[in-house]
């Protein structure tokens, strides 16, 4: 980041707060379909509210990625620098949370044995920090071909990844209903149908090396070098459609693969494998999210202007953001319990059968986004201690 608020990218801090609101709505709508034996949608309306409030905000990992990507790369200091930077920024918080959730969720002695192979998954979305790890191992080795790369090559690459974001999507019309593998961890994951050089025993085929996030680190690369200043008119004629487009692949694939499991009959209940299904057509290496991940960023960056609210109230938020990111599972999962303890769920919930899931979802996303905003602020702002707890 630059040194002085006047050199900043101020639709990057604007993209940071709105993505990690948006993580937050994301975790507030997994109580409607994630429940029972693993997997628990209790009504229709449920299910279109999970196909409208659980895509909307789906791009958000996609956008700290590409935050990442347009103020990091390609590097143009050593890559040991660069590593001790990030060391500091990104592992320490990491591992301060990592011993806490250790500590509250599950059994401690068990999470502190599996803290050597992975993630505590009672705290799943710490998964983001080993990806944006592996990501920041290979961006020295792609910065002197990013420092040189033209437009046309760029595009080239960026339409060969985009291909591989509907590769999800071709292996289901292709395997039909793929069996669900549970591995040691208990995590399902749909049996992969092989595709263009995969097999039993090879699962590095011809699009592996430039699938997943490093598109996104590429998209991040191309806006900053390749795409200039837009005109309202422009922005919105291109940003709307993309975004729409993206939302309705998601929406409609989610809402596809619930009814072919229930026939329109409500509760649908099953294990854990079957909402891992349903997520299928929102993932973040998706057709779909790839769309609204460009829908958003063409929209922020028109966003060029300070100001006291930016100034006094976002661009503390956006600093501490990281942190936010790592400890809203704490008091999200106690404001979206209180809430549904309070209001009830589906059918005999006190705003009638409709209404109550999005107040629910709504309600615990702000709550949860304001008052880890606050806290995380406050946090950062302890000398010597702040920066080794939220970044």
């Amino acid at each position: 980041m630059a040194p002085s608020n006047t050199h900043r990218e101020i639709w990057i801090d604007w993209l940071r707060v709105i993505a990690c609101f948006l993580v937050m709505a994301t975790h507030s709508c997994e109580p409607f379909y994630l429940g029972g034996e693993g997997s628990l949608i209790l009504t229709k309306a449920d299910a279109v509210w999970m196909s409208v409030l659980n895509v909307l905000p789906r791009a958000c990992v996609a956008l700290f990625v590409v935050a990442s990507s347009y103020l990091q790369f390609p590097l143009h200091y050593p890559a040991g620098e660069f590593f001790r930077r990030r060391a500091a920024r990104i592992l320490i918080p990491f591992a301060v949370w990592s011993v806490v959730y250790a500590l509250i969720w599950g059994e401690p002695v068990q999470n502190f044995k599996d803290l050597l192979l992975n993630f505590n998954y009672a705290a799943g979305h710490l998964w983001f920090v080993y990806m944006l790890v592996g990501l920041y191992l290979v961006i020295p080795l792609l910065s002197p071909w990013a420092e040189k790369v033209g437009k046309r090559e760029l595009q080239v690459y960026l339409a060969i990844w985009l291909f591989t974001t509907l590769i999800p999507l071709i292996r289901q019309w292709a395997g039909g209903a793929a069996p669900v593998i549970y591995g040691p961890s208990g995590i399902p994951n749909a049996a992969k149908y092989p595709l263009w050089g995969e097999a039993s025993w090879n699962t590095y085929g011809v699009f592996y090396y430039l699938s997943g996030f490093v598109g996104y680190l590429l998209l991040g690369l191309y806006f900053r070098k390749f795409v200039g200043e837009l005109s309202w008119k422009k922005t919105l004629g291109i940003a709307l459609p993309v975004f729409l487009a993206g939302f309705a692949i998601c929406s409609a694939g989610f809402l596809s693969r619930v009814w072919a499991d229930c026939g329109g009959v409500f509760p649908i209940e099953g294990p854990v494998g079957l909402a891992a299904l349903w997520e299928g057509p929102w993932l973040n290496d998706t057709f779909g999210v790839a769309l609204m991940t460009i829908g958003w960023i063409l929209l922020l960056r028109k966003i060029t202007t300070g100001g006291k609210f930016y100034e006094k109230v976002l661009l503390p938020v956006s600093k501490a953001s990281y942190g936010m990111y790592l400890s809203h599972m704490v008091l999200l999962g106690l404001i979206s319990a209180w809430l549904r303890s309070s209001l009830g769920l589906g059918a005999d919930g006190a705003l009638g059968p409709v209404w109550t899931t999005p107040v629910q979802i709504l309600g615990t996303a702000l709550l949860s986004f304001v008052s880890v905003a606050f806290v995380c602020v406050l946090v950062q702002r302890i000398p010597r201690v702040g920066k080794w707890i939220v970044g």
